[in-house]
């Protein structure tokens, strides 16, 4: 299948390049430094229509649907991956968690502010004893009249500390439910950001839920349905995450075809060297395998054929090369690579979370498995 993007789409695409060019690379350090987004760069980014744009118009978005999702989320990763992780944060999983299993009047009353940017979301579902197991959650929720009362504790949540809307996934008497909680209800807190090694603009942090008491249509579609939608949820999360790789190994190869035709050793360019060529042509390769699998089950996402194997497929081959890709960067550049001089280190540091969050490699090769086995290898 041929790359082949409506002018729409790839207007949108230039205004996001020309963003990220003039707006968020000079600041993609400081973002680093500062291990938080500046809050006029998030405001933005919704003004831009950013945390919408995969949404339909009815909803507050732009109606772009998931390709249009991807393409934003590899340009911006170009540039800074902790503000990509931020977007997928509030969109394919925080917002995209009501719009997947909300009722109407849950969608017109969260998903549209959410989509305009007016309000940040949260996905509330790794606990401290279910993390690949996230079936194994300990977060209760108990119907009082008209009210759910939820308590328990979330860890390592995306956009946690200044999120306005949350979606939580609870056991009840039926089994796993999502509901939406909002910042200020009582019974709520959120703990200090996280100090990682990477992503470090991306905050993160605990949530608690002490007796929080919210109104019984809070609750994502059916009582004891939520896993479900967790679960489907993270998987349109996982295309996100993907493009974000793509374009982050796009920004590491051109930084490194760029320094291997400038920087000399035995005088002359070290891309001269065959040693230097074959990274290069490796980091290209896997990331022409990367781009073309991602804008493919995109494209079956917003035909609704796309499967669980294939968003799985997508966040194993991505995050992995990725990871393989950095690391031919920081070897290319040497001792500049290693250096907080240049971006290379950062997106070094960056890269390492995408094997771990929104599932594991090693869940992801049990979901293909899981179907390899099932259809005989039957599968494509």
């Amino acid at each position: 299948m041929d790359l082949i993007f409506t002018e729409e789409q790839i207007m949108l695409r230039d205004m996001v390049r020309d963003f990220t060019q003039n707006e968020l690379k000079p600041i993609a350090s400081q973002i680093d430094d500062d291990e938080k987004i500046p809050e006029e760069t998030i405001k933005k980014i919704g003004e831009l229509g950013l945390l919408g744009v995969c949404f339909p118009p009815e909803y507050g978005g732009s109606g772009f649907g998931e390709v249009g999702y991807c393409m934003v989320q590899e340009e911006i990763a170009r540039a800074c991956m902790s503000t990509a992780t931020f977007i997928g944060a509030h969109v394919s999983i925080g917002t995209n968690s009501i719009l997947i299993g909300g009722s109407e009047e849950l969608k017109q009353k969260y998903v549209v502010p959410l989509a305009e940017g007016k309000k940040i979301a949260a996905y509330c579902l790794t606990e401290p004893g279910a993390g690949s197991d996230a079936f194994n959650l300990r977060t209760k929720a108990e119907l009082d009249g008209d009210e759910w009362v939820i308590n328990g504790e979330k860890i390592w949540i995306t956009n946690a500390p200044f999120a306005d809307i949350f979606a939580v996934f609870a056991r009840t008497k039926r089994g796993i439910t999502g509901f939406v909680v909002e910042r200020g209800m009582e019974g709520l807190s959120t703990g200090p950001p996280e100090k990682k090694m990477g992503i470090k603009g991306s905050q993160t942090s605990t949530v608690t839920f002490d007796n929080v008491r919210i109104p019984k249509d809070n609750m994502i579609g059916r009582d004891g349905r939520g896993f479900l939608i967790a679960m489907k949820t993270l998987d349109a999360g996982r295309l996100g995450l993907g493009a974000a790789c793509v374009g982050a190994c796009k920004e590491v190869l051109e930084l490194s075809t760029e320094y291997a035709k400038a920087r000399k050793q035995f005088n002359q360019p070290i891309g001269n060297f065959q040693a230097i060529q074959f990274m290069l042509a490796e980091m290209a390769t896997l990331i022409y395998a990367s781009e073309t699998i991602v804008y493919r089950t995109a494209a079956k996402y917003d035909n609704q054929t796309m499967n669980s194997r294939e968003s799985a497929m997508v966040k194993l081959v991505c995050s992995e090369a990725l990871d393989t890709c950095v690391d031919y960067a920081m070897q290319i550049h040497g001792g500049m690579g290693f250096s907080k001089e240049l971006p290379i280190e950062r997106f070094y540091r960056d890269s390492r979370i995408n094997r771990i969050f929104e599932g594991t490699s090693e869940v992801q090769k049990l979901v293909i498995a899981h179907d390899v086995l099932k259809f005989k290898g039957k599968i494509f």
